[in-house]
């Protein structure tokens, strides 16, 4: 069993000892052709191991508590909608004057296509896979953006460490 689906599980049982609205809030799991249309629509390939949680739960529902440090848990069509949205933002335009300082791991760039956001605090602020990484990153890192700073912070190397660390975060702290 991958990182994440281990974390998942983990999680998965906290929730049902004690936070059961928080277990209620996340979402059946992506169908194959929700996936599929997904990577289809992104023209990307996404790691084995976000997919795999993704088939077991869609995100949130949104209806509760956010679920990792104040950031909701994305469902597959709320990240096409936020990514879609950065997208549009960058077609138009809108970050040509605007410089970023990213970790040495994550390409310049306000926004970059390779960006996928799965969590988000409501705001602009989100946690995206990167796949599109700079040379001295990895395919599949998690990152930090902000839509209205900035820094462009690494902050795993992939998503079930990404997601290993967060479990731990919460269930030490819920």
């Amino acid at each position: 069993m991958s990182n994440a689906l281990q974390a998942l599980s983990t999680l998965e049982r906290f929730l049902a000892a004690d936070h059961l609205e928080l277990l209620a809030d996340l979402n059946p799991p992506a169908s194959e052709s929700e996936i599929h249309a997904f990577e289809s629509r992104l023209k990307l390939r996404f790691p084995a191991d976000f997919i795999a949680c993704y088939r077991i739960h869609n995100g949130q529902r949104g209806r509760s508590k956010r679920l990792f440090q104040g950031k909701e848990w994305l469902s597959l069509q709320n990240i096409d909608l936020d990514w879609s949205t950065w997208e549009d933002l960058q077609k138009g335009g809108d970050f040509k004057d605007s410089p970023s300082r990213p970790d040495a791991q994550i390409r310049e760039g306000w926004w970059r296509s390779g960006w996928v956001p799965f969590t988000s605090d409501g705001g602009g602020t989100h946690i995206c896979l990167d796949l599109d990484p700079a040379a001295t990153g990895t395919y599949g890192q998690v990152i930090k953006i902000f839509h209205d700073m900035p820094h462009r912070q690494y902050l795993a190397a992939d998503f079930g460490s990404w997601l290993s660390l967060q479990v731990e975060s919460i269930t030490t702290g819920l």
